[in-house]
């Protein structure tokens, strides 16, 4: 287990010392997906869900929630973020919604865990506000795309 930071030799979590890290800029892009009905794109694309905005709350949910992530994930930083952005485009090929979400601090740790928790929290928000309409909606293949910055430079997921 000595290539996981969080668990000690014994096996126990711990939150890392990040204090001697160097501050560097960090941005992270996670993306998901919600999977359904042509109707109920529809319903949102027209603006016609009856809890509201669908896309601008999920939007509003993500940012929130890339915010809280270290009260949501255990053993993550509190974190000062300098940006978060939450993109959804809509996608009749899927049906359904794309959720992409770009977070960046000038800090000593990454911001991955806060743009998963942004696009997983926007994809919830999404399910939640049309559920009515459609209770067959998935989530689906949320997980990082790329990463820069920090001690273990750059990252992208190979398609």
């Amino acid at each position: 287990m000595s290539g996981l930071t969080h668990i000690s030799a014994s096996g126990e979590a711990h939150m890392v010392d990040v204090g001697d890290k160097e501050i560097t800029t960090r941005v992270a892009l996670a993306e998901g997906c919600v999977v359904m009905k042509p109707e109920t794109l529809d319903l949102i694309i027209a603006g016609d869900a009856k809890k509201g905005d669908v896309l601008g709350t999920a939007r509003i949910a993500g940012i929130m929630a890339a915010k809280r992530t270290h009260e949501l994930i255990p053993l993550c930083h509190p974190l000062a973020l300098n940006q978060v952005v939450v993109d959804l485009v809509t996608d009749k090929s899927l049906p359904g919604v794309r959720v992409r979400a770009t977070a960046k601090i000038s800090g000593k740790t990454g911001v991955e865990m806060e743009a998963l928790t942004a696009v997983s929290v926007a994809c919830l928000t999404i399910y939640d506000m049309v559920k009515a309409a459609d209770r067959f909606m998935r989530i689906e293949g949320i997980g990082m795309v790329e990463k820069s910055g920090g001690k273990s430079g750059d990252w992208k997921r190979e398609e």
